[in-house]
């Protein structure tokens, strides 16, 4: 198989592209599991470089249409399309995110129409599709609402991986991710960057903070169970999906003040004051239009799975960053 990751140079996408090559193999369009014969990385940001012989990175932006052929050749098998203008960035700078979040999208699939065979194509969406009043959970088929650019840019992602689907040029899954956390390194430009800093960096003896108010919910989910959930759901067949393409990925509804008594209960009083509440309306003005609680009926279906509960996130964080502690563990 020819597979391509965009946005590969990302903390998801590099642990994507790992979990794949250590899978060795993934199943087609057609029904067949065949080996990973080739990895694409695609980004902006050069992938690190590495000696497995099927790796190969293309560094560019996907709003130039060069890279988008280089990327997507005839014998492309799947696409992973993680590359994306995050959600604070996209609402602060309107155009940017439009070429992007839409208009590289759609060069990719179209792009994907020239394939020998219709591809897998997996966009990376978000919760931010939906906005407004809701049900309580919400399921995988409520309205498209959306309440921010970046919430519409995904949703007219979503809508065109459905319609292409139909037409039978692509085998198109649309997943609706949760916010990940504990994501290392520094802070991005996402409204849910706060999620990971307000864990990540107290256990590195930094002070943060806050931007939402401590009763705040967010549906979350650790990178081990989100690349998990990501593989199952291009690993399943086509007619799973019956009527719609987009699905909610599981996770766990988890109040932000509940996620620092977690922090409080395995690291100690000392690094749980690190977290100062410090409310920007800017960003408490995007994180609440999103809705803190999902169904995921058709993701179960699938065998996906959400985290046992938040100690476990940031117990795995831990464990995956060599963190000591000196506090209760």
């Amino acid at each position: 198989m020819r597979i391509v990751i965009t946005g590969a140079a990302g903390f998801l996408g590099s642990r994507l592209a790992r979990a794949i090559l250590e899978r060795g193999s993934l199943t087609d369009s057609r029904g067949n599991l065949r080996s990973v014969r080739e990895l694409v990385l695609v980004d902006v940001v050069a992938p690190a470089p590495s000696t497995d012989p099927r790796m190969q990175a293309i560094s560019g932006s996907l709003s130039e249409i060069d890279i988008v052929d280089a990327a997507i050749a005839r014998e492309t098998d799947a696409v992973f399309h993680l590359a994306a203008i995050v959600s604070a960035q996209a609402e602060a700078d309107f155009d940017i995110g439009m070429r992007v979040n839409v208009d590289a999208t759609r060069a990719l699939l179209e792009r994907c129409r020239t394939c020998a065979a219709p591809p897998k194509f997996i966009l990376a969406s978000s919760l931010a599709v939906f906005g407004g009043a809701l049900p309580d959970p919400v399921p995988d088929d409520a309205p498209l609402m959306p309440q921010t650019s970046y919430g519409t840019q995904k949703a007219i992602g979503e809508l065109l991986v459905n319609d292409m689907s139909r037409k039978g040029f692509i085998d198109g899954r649309s997943l609706r991710l949760p916010t990940v956390v504990v994501r290392p390194g520094k802070p991005n430009k996402a409204a849910s960057s706060f999620a990971s800093s307000i864990i990540r960096e107290p256990l590195a003896g930094v002070a943060v903070d806050c931007p939402v108010a401590p009763r705040t919910r967010m549906w979350l989910a650790s990178p081990v169970r989100v690349i998990d959930n990501i593989i199952r759901g291009h690993e399943a067949p086509a007619e799973a999906f019956a009527h719609s393409r987009s699905i909610n990925l599981p996770g766990i509804s988890v109040a932000v003040e509940e996620m620092v008594d977690c922090l409080r209960r395995i690291a100690g009083e000392e690094v749980a004051n690190r977290v100062r509440w410090n409310y920007d309306p800017a960003i408490d003005r995007i994180v609440s239009t999103w809705p803190a609680r999902f169904e995921s009926a058709a993701a179960r279906t699938l065998g996906m799975r959400q985290d046992e509960h938040f100690e476990s996130v940031i117990r795995a964080h831990i464990a995956d960053s060599g963190i000591g502690l000196t506090g209760p563990i």
